[in-house]
């Protein structure tokens, strides 16, 4: 019984880490930009939204 409760619990911490590491190994610099945003003239530093 022992032996099953550790496969789950190991089965379980796999199952995390590949979550885990899908939601927070991305891209260096984020996701790619849309056609839209990159053909958009950059905003002012100083323009409310």
């Amino acid at each position: 019984m022992a032996l099953l409760l550790l496969e789950a619990l190991g089965a379980l911490l796999i199952l995390v880490f590949i979550v885990w590491w899908t939601m927070f190994s991305g891209r260096s610099k984020g996701e790619l930009k849309s056609d839209a945003e990159r053909d958009a003239p950059p905003e002012k530093p100083g323009d409310p939204l």
